[in-house]
Parts: C-alpha cells; sequence; structure tokens
C-alpha cells in the first residue's frame, strides 16, 4: 500500500484568492514568464511539514504549478522540494470534462491505491475523484478558495491520518 500521501493544491489553498489575510505576504512570481500576484503565507510550510512527520506521510504538489510549485511556492511558504502530480493543461469543457474531474483523473492514477488527504478547493472534486478506478482510500480536505488553508484543515487532515495509522 505504501505510506498515505497529503497533495497539496496551489490557487485557492496556499494562495486565497482574496487577500490579504492576517500573515499573509505579497509575492509576485513569473513561471514560464507569466506574472502571478499571490498570497503567501510563510508558516503553512512548517505546519505542513510537521503534519507529515508524525503520518509518516509524503507531501506531494497536486497543482497545475506541477513543478513550478517547487521554485515559486516552496521557498515562500517554508516547504522543501517535494515530488508533484504531473497534471497536464485543463483541455476545457468543450472536451466534456470539468476542471475537478480533470485533476481527479490524474491524481487518481498518479496515486497508484495509495491513500491520500488531498487539499483542494475545487468543488466537484469529491465526487469525482470518488469515481475514478483503483482510487485508494482519501479524505478530500475542501477549502474555500477565497480564505485557503486553515489550522481547522491541518488538524481534520492530521485526525484522519492519525485514524488510518490505527487500522
Amino acid at each position: 500500500m505504501g505510506s498515505p500521501l497529503v497533495l497539496l493544491d496551489v490557487d485557492g489553498v496556499l494562495n486565497p484568492l482574496e487577500g490579504p489575510h492576517e500573515g499573509y505576504q505579497r509575492h509576485q512570481c513569473s513561471p514560464q514568464g507569466i506574472t502571478y500576484r499571490l498570497w503567501l503565507h510563510p508558516g503553512h510550510g512548517r505546519m505542513l511539514l510537521d503534519m507529515v512527520e508524525a503520518a509518516g506521510a509524503e507531501l506531494v504538489w497536486a497543482s497545475y504549478w506541477c513543478d513550478h510549485a517547487n521554485e515559486w511556492i516552496a521557498p515562500r511558504v517554508g516547504l522543501p522540494r517535494i515530488p508533484y502530480v504531473p497534471i497536464p493543461r485543463f483541455p476545457g469543457v468543450e472536451e466534456g470534462r470539468t476542471l475537478g474531474a480533470w485533476k481527479a483523473r490524474h491524481v487518481a492514477a498518479w496515486s497508484e491505491g495509495r491513500p491520500f488527504v488531498w487539499f483542494e478547493d475545487e468543488p466537484d472534486v469529491t465526487t469525482c475523484i470518488a469515481a475514478e478506478p483503483g482510487v485508494g482510500e482519501h479524505l478530500l480536505v475542501a477549502t474555500d478558495p477565497l480564505v485557503g488553508l486553515t489550522e481547522e484543515h491541518i488538524e481534520r487532515a492530521a485526525g484522519w491520518l492519525r485514524d488510518l495509522s490505527t487500522r
């Protein structure tokens, strides 16, 4: 089965879409020459690392930022370089897919049946991930994209990971 995964989205999770919030700092990031303005909290990394260490879990990016998150996001929130789910660009709804279904397909395939917690703000991901074949036991921790990741989200995920380890 392997150790559990903690999957982490960027926009709407680490980067709330509405700012400023207490403790967040404004950053400009320019992956592939496109400039984004982000709100990031430098304490998120420590909270996430403490949680995965306590659970014996592996922290992984599950974001369209892919490996760019290691360069532009990780150092600003206090994370080391971590693996990422390779999520290709969303082809659009004209192909009959929602954004959540597209991400869920790639997350399910990449996780290969391992249990995971997923911090995500896409509203339809819960239904979509459950419908994917071979998906492991999981907990979707839905964040409000205007607020982003909170201590309550971390506590909920940590509790689920503790329960998982006692089964």
